[in-house]
């Protein structure tokens, strides 16, 4: 018998790709994740500090990705926790938030990031529901990279105590040599966070790339500025890593110019965080996507994955042919951030 809340699983359309694959018959859409993974959980001190739970699989395919070794998963053959039941899990993250060393760090709720949660969704409503059965006002983060269709970011709301929404780019052009998806269903989710549900976001995300997105940022703090310009922006130092392991990372002049950005369009609230000045340098091959892009922070982005394998141009991870057997999701960087 088939438990209720695994019923999402069989026409999966949690995310904008919609990719109506039946994943409880192993059927893979774009993240080419079946049954929910459970990377790794710990007791996490970055704002807000949790037990954070890393699920395993992204919706995106992004050349910059940090946590590769869990978003890759499957295709990249990295260990994984695995399956967890969610009544187990809840237990785990109540018992830890309690402990000690939870108590001590001021851990104050659960945290699901990844990879990208919302493809796993209907298993983390279990889990919270499980938890708030034991203790009714469990708090709640959610960390997403914002490609939620509509009807899964209102469950997203309705869960959530908090929420932070990653911001890579404003131009669409820019959004899929990146990641591989389109951007308006993110500005389209963190527009209507930011209008109708400012009280659950803790902050927007915004991922500053050397010569890939530092195009973006003034368009994006104006988007957001627009929206409500006290909504809380924290800029993101880029860390060499995955399909740009060779890339360098933000400088600290970069960071602050950022900053200023915001300020100009108007935001009250905007700040950086990481590490800056990262050595490294371009080694894009960005003559062979010429004619796909034509903006140079595209370009950029797009030239990466072409040497990591991406055979579709302009970026489509969707559509593309090789999307069960991409040669990016198995890339393995040798170094690392």
């Amino acid at each position: 018998m088939v438990e209720r809340w695994l019923e999402g699983l069989e026409s999966c359309q949690l995310c904008e790709h919609r990719c109506r694959v039946n994943r409880l018959q192993g059927e893979k859409g774009v993240c080419c994740l079946t049954l929910p993974v459970v990377a790794s959980a710990c007791l996490h001190p970055a704002p807000p500090k949790s037990y954070t739970v890393f699920t395993a699989g992204c919706n995106f395919k992004c050349v910059s990705c940090q946590n590769w070794t869990i978003s890759q998963y499957p295709d990249n053959g990295q260990s994984v926790r695995g399956y967890i039941d969610p009544r187990e899990l809840a237990s785990e993250c109540l018992e830890q938030l309690h402990s000690f060393v939870g108590r001590l760090m001021g851990a104050d709720r659960l945290f699901f990031s990844g990879g990208e949660p919302t493809i796993h969704l209907p298993y983390i409503e279990e889990v919270v529901e499980s938890a708030r059965r034991i203790e009714p006002g469990t708090k709640v983060n959610f960390d997403t990279n914002g490609y939620l269709t509509e009807e899964s970011l209102e469950r997203v709301l309705r869960l959530t105590t908090s929420i932070t929404f990653d911001l890579k780019a404003f131009h669409n052009e820019v959004h899929r040599a990146i990641t591989g998806a389109d951007a308006e269903p993110v500005l389209r989710n963190a527009r209507h966070i930011g209008r109708y549900a400012r009280d659950k976001l803790w902050e927007f995300r915004i991922p500053v790339i050397p010569g890939i997105s530092e195009g973006e940022i003034e368009p994006l703090c104006q988007f957001i500025a627009d929206v409500d310009p006290s909504l809380p922006v924290c800029f993101l130092a880029f860390r060499p890593n995955f399909l740009l392991e060779e890339h360098a990372g933000a400088t600290f002049e970069l960071m602050e110019r950022c900053v200023a950005i915001g300020r100009k369009a108007g935001l009250r609230s905007v700040y950086w965080s990481g590490q800056a000045n990262l050595p490294g340098k371009s080694r894009g091959i960005e003559a062979a996507v010429k004619g796909y892009y034509k903006y140079p922070g595209a370009r950029s982005a797009a030239s990466y994955a072409l040497r990591g394998g991406c055979v579709t141009h302009p970026r489509e991870c969707k559509g593309c042919v090789s999307r069960n057997q991409c040669r990016v999701k198995r890339y393995i960087p040798r170094r690392s951030t």
